[in-house]
């Protein structure tokens, strides 16, 4: 415990210093993070025209969709924020700059973990929470203490899977030394396909999304269950069977490292 209490200590430390660094350029920090609201909300303008022609998308109403979409963002965003430091991490390895990494006395992964905070994401979230309070004051939901439980498990599962995919990205790098495009696929296209809930796109992407990347857990079956359209409290928790993802992204980094080498920068 006292050695949780001494990472989780110096990670907010690097967390202040990257505060600083950014709040040096305060105009720039303003202006990239009306950028990122201004990106997020390219997408919600398609979920709006989309529904200006349909009233519903396999009997999910506009309000539904927004409800939905506006968690994975806020999930995708947060995790976006805090372990930013991972996606840019083919960086770090392409200079020779983990080597550094390696031979300090504090654990790897935190040291890339605070190598970059993007608080600018804070635009993404501003939006994700307009379009959440939107969803909730027009989906006509009984609300009670298990569905605000749901969407909180919801919020902290979806952050552990996009973490999950951050690490698995950064982990390539250690074989490739640049990061693989085709990563995107499941980081920033979930974000965009997350805007649906995924059983609109079909059984095999359902299978897919519930039992190789756990989007579906996250997602879908608890929303059915927010919605009411399931009863059975099992899918109030399915967002926390789906942090196995985060231990298989671990178990990954930790291969990675062992067959490190260094790229001679």
């Amino acid at each position: 415990m006292r050695k949780i209490r001494k990472s989780l200590k110096l990670y907010m430390h690097y967390v202040e210093i990257n505060v600083r660094c950014i709040m040096q350029y305060k105009t720039s920090f303003f202006l990239t993070t009306i950028g990122q609201f201004l990106i997020s909300f390219n997408v919600f303008l398609g979920i709006f025209f989309m529904f200006q022609r349909f009233s519903k998308v396999e009997g999910f109403t506009y309000s539904e969709v927004l409800l939905c979409f506006s968690i994975v963002l806020l999930e995708f965003s947060t995790a976006e924020m805090f372990v930013r430091g991972f996606d840019v991490f083919s960086g770090m390895v392409r200079t020779g700059e983990f080597d550094r990494v390696l031979v300090r006395p504090q654990n790897e992964m935190l040291q890339v973990l605070g190598s970059k905070f993007e608080l600018t994401r804070i635009g993404r979230m501003l939006q994700s929470v307009i379009m959440f309070v939107y969803g909730v004051r027009h989906c006509g939901i009984e609300w009670n203490f298990a569905k605000i439980l749901t969407v909180t498990f919801m919020i902290i599962g979806g952050t552990a899977v996009f973490t999950g995919l951050f690490i698995i990205h950064a982990s390539f790098c250690f074989f490739t030394l640049e990061g693989l495009e085709f990563m995107n696929i499941f980081t920033d296209g979930a974000r965009e396909f997350g805007k649906y809930p995924i059983g609109v796109y079909g059984q095999k992407m359902l299978i897919f999304t519930t039992f190789i990347v756990p989007y579906a857990l996250i997602q879908y079956y608890p929303l059915l269950y927010v919605l009411g359209r399931r009863e059975t409290m099992v899918y109030m928790f399915l967002p926390f069977a789906a942090c196995w993802f985060l231990v298989l992204a671990y178990a990954f980094w930790r291969f990675g490292v062992r067959h490190y080498k260094s790229s001679g920068s």
